[in-house]
Order: structure tokens, then sequence, then C-alpha cells
């Protein structure tokens, strides 16, 4: 019985392979975004610890 199971998704991808992709796809797409201002908000927190 358990074999039959796993020869019907034996074409499939992976539900776990296609949430990766996603979730990295996604990260990508966020950090383009947010990269600038983030380096932006660094740059300010450690010119304020540096002339502290």
């Amino acid at each position: 019985m358990k074999k039959s199971m796993f020869r019907d998704e034996s074409g499939d991808v992976p539900g776990w392979v296609l949430i990766s992709l996603m979730t990295a796809g996604l990260v990508v797409v966020m950090w383009s975004f947010a990269g600038p201002a983030l380096q932006g908000v660094f740059q300010q927190a450690m010119n304020r610890v540096v002339s502290f």
C-alpha cells in the first residue's frame, strides 16, 4: 500500500523544494528593495557609535 502512494508522486516536485525556492525568491526580492534602506540605517548607527 505504501509503494503505490510513493509511485503516484514520483513525477512531482516535492513540496519542500517548491517552498524552498519560493522562500529564496522572496528573500531576493525583499533584499533588493530593502537593501539600500538597511545599508543607510546601518551606516547611521555606526556613525553614532563611532562619534560617541
